[in-house]
């Protein structure tokens, strides 16, 4: 099939090597415009359109897919199907009917579970042990429309958002492979979703993103997991936040009061609702991400070390 591919950040990426080394023709890539990065805030590609640049794909960067011109340079490419991953921009009505397959997405949670900006992370801090993948067929609602194949996967207990997403794109990538094969050779079934048992995933916000150390440890556990790498669990110590970007294997110990530290020779531990927990890598303020026991040889903590809350220390989200 002729393929219009439309998705923008890093994982999308195994989608569109996967798709450009099948037997379908990926004619066109729609990606989100140049956006300034780095510390000199340059004009820099999304991940989709360099990599779409460098196999020699036509690539458009619309604003919106509103304009009539811009549905006219799509029905040109002439598309069979539009599979989609993270494009992070909304299809109208009059482009969803260009391809005569639809627009096929891969969403990274068992639909109608986690209809959303960030389902992966949703799940994470939700608590789950299991999530998954959907390829479903865009239709005008959010993350509503009939679904072709799903796959299934476990959530370890100390995976991030981050690696849980990494690991999801690259299975992903042959699952919506598999969806498109399937709608080719007309043995597609799409199942509609019961939006009774719909959970929604808006995107992630900073300030929901302060950690409350006197929660139960796998509430603080599945908050840190959740958060991270993006906007990052965060904390305050003397005054200034800290990120909690990762956590290991916490060893028997005594409880301690929620927040309060305790670094040993191999690991660095802090005190929850419940049971301590044992932190792996954290970023200092103003810091790059660090191993939490380098963080701790050079912080100068004593007995009474220990984070607190925004609130306590008079800081605002």
């Amino acid at each position: 099939m002729r393929l219009l591919f439309a998705g923008t950040p890093e994982a999308a990426l195994p989608s569109l090597r996967t798709l450009l080394d099948s037997s379908h023709e990926v004619v066109g890539v729609l990606t989100r415009a140049d956006a300034p990065a780095g510390r000199g805030r340059r004009l820099t590609p999304s991940p989709v359109k360099a990599l779409a640049l460098e196999a020699g794909v036509p690539v458009l960067t619309p604003a919106t897919l509103r304009d009539a011109e811009v549905q006219q340079q799509l029905r040109e490419l002439a598309p069979d199907a539009a599979p989609v991953v993270a494009y992070g921009n909304l299809v109208p009505q009059a482009a969803l009917d260009i391809p005569r397959h639809g627009w096929v997405n891969l969403h990274f949670s068992l639909l109608p579970a986690w209809r959303g900006a960030a389902p992966a992370q949703r799940a994470v801090l939700s608590g789950a042990r299991e999530t998954g993948m959907s390829v479903f067929r865009l239709e005008k609602g959010l993350d509503t429309g009939d679904v072709l194949s799903t796959a299934h996967t476990s959530i370890g207990p100390f995976e991030t958002s981050g690696g849980l997403l990494e690991r999801m794109s690259l299975d992903g990538a042959a699952v919506l492979l598999s969806a498109l094969d399937a709608l080719e050779a007309g043995t597609a079934a799409l199942t509609p979703q019961d939006h009774d048992l719909a959970t929604h995933a808006p995107k992630l916000s900073t300030a929901e993103a302060e950690i409350d150390w006197t929660l139960p440890a796998e509430q603080v556990s599945a908050h840190i997991r959740g958060m991270s790498p993006q906007p990052g669990a965060w904390t305050m110590l003397k005054g200034a936040r800290a990120k909690i970007l990762g956590l290991e294997q916490a060893p028997e110990h005594a409880p301690l009061p929620p927040g309060r530290l305790e670094a040993t020779r191999r690991q660095v531990l802090v005190g929850t609702g419940t049971d301590v927990i044992a932190l792996s890598t954290l970023a200092p303020a103003g810091k790059r991400p660090m191993r939490a026991v380098d963080w701790a040889r050079g912080a100068a903590l004593d007995a009474e070390s220990g984070f607190t809350t925004a609130q306590q220390d008079g800081d605002r989200a």
